[in-house]
């Protein structure tokens, strides 16, 4: 497992770095390729919170924590990214197509997301690139629900591989917004 760690508000020792990698690198016998694990520390109102992001063949599990002590923050962590693992692994060798959780074959588009201006002017404040992978529906309400967004864009791969948006709805359940395919002009 590549680990790659990052601080905010605050210095990290290399004892802690050891311990976040040790428990971590347990996680890795649930993938068959070499993950990902992304560690942020970070100091927040005198708490601290260890965020841990795994990446593995196009699949992301997140987990944030914030307790009073880092170490035990980063088990908090560990131990959540493992129940979601757990959850969701035999549910995806079920649902999925054969062979989805080893193939890794992406295309590349742009994510931007813009902050709200009162005074009408539009500034993209963050510009954001990421993988676009074939899925069903299913598949990426799962991902969209492992990652914690809102919303998920993927290629349908029911629709001829077009681009489409999972949502969740205020009402309850999920939308699909996907292109039709037709051309207007």
């Amino acid at each position: 497992m590549k680990f790659t760690f990052a601080e905010k508000k605050m210095d990290s020792s290399e004892d802690l770095r050891a311990y976040a990698t040790k428990k971590i690198s347990k996680l890795d016998r649930f993938f068959k390729t070499e993950a990902d694990a992304f560690v942020t520390f970070s100091l927040e109102r005198g708490r601290f919170r260890a965020e841990i992001t795994i990446h593995n063949n196009g699949t992301y599990y997140r987990a944030s924590e914030l307790t009073s002590d880092m170490y035990a923050s980063v088990d908090s962590g560990v131990a959540a990214i493992e129940r979601q693992i757990r959850r969701n692994k035999t549910r995806l060798e079920k649902r999925l197509r054969e062979g989805s959780l080893e193939k890794d074959s992406f295309s590349v588009a742009p994510y931007v997301q813009a902050a709200d201006e009162p005074d009408d002017e539009f500034k993209i404040v963050r510009n954001k690139r990421f993988s676009i992978k074939p899925m069903s529906a299913e598949e990426a309400i799962l991902q969209m629900n492992l990652l914690g967004h809102e919303f998920f864009v993927f290629r349908n791969m029911d629709a001829d591989d077009a681009i489409a948006v999972v949502y969740k709805r205020r009402q309850g359940g999920y939308g699909l917004i996907c292109d039709d395919g037709l051309d207007e002009d």
